[in-house]
């Protein structure tokens, strides 16, 4: 089965920083296939320019590679603005990515911070979206 999910650029952060974690794990499975990242421009920039931040240490081959490797695989989505108030402005643009995947398909918001969106069932953390796949896998789902 495959998953698509808007991933938050803190999750992309922390598999970067720590690859054997549960961030990692949803990097991994993007990478493998199995999570097909839903994203547009903005998110794209808003990857590099966080992940290119020298405190995090990052070679900007790493950057363009992982940056690059999510392009390459993901789906490009062109939301529409949506008239909502978001605590981070820059929060907005996944929500509106995950809001016009879910048009067409049965997207996740992948979040570390919950509290930054609306409460939604499909708005998850990396754990969460771990067990929902776990559990998929458990019941036989293909």
């Amino acid at each position: 089965m495959r998953y698509y999910a808007v991933i938050d650029t803190n999750v992309l952060v922390s598999a970067m920083l720590k690859w054997d974690s549960i961030p990692g794990n949803v990097l991994e499975l993007t990478f493998s296939g199995t999570i097909v990242p839903l994203l547009n421009e903005d998110i794209i920039r808003e990857y590099r320019t966080v992940l290119s931040r020298p405190k995090f240490h990052l070679t900007t081959d790493i950057v363009s590679d992982v940056v690059g490797e999510l392009e390459r695989l993901g789906l490009h989505l062109d939301a529409p603005e949506l008239n909502l108030d978001f605590p981070d402005p820059k929060d907005q643009v996944f929500y509106e990515v995950v809001m016009e995947g879910r048009k067409s398909k049965d997207a996740y918001l992948v979040t570390g911070n919950l509290r930054h969106f609306p409460m939604e069932p499909f708005i998850v953390t990396p754990r969460q979206l771990m067990d929902i796949i776990s559990d998929d896998v458990t019941n036989g789902i293909p």
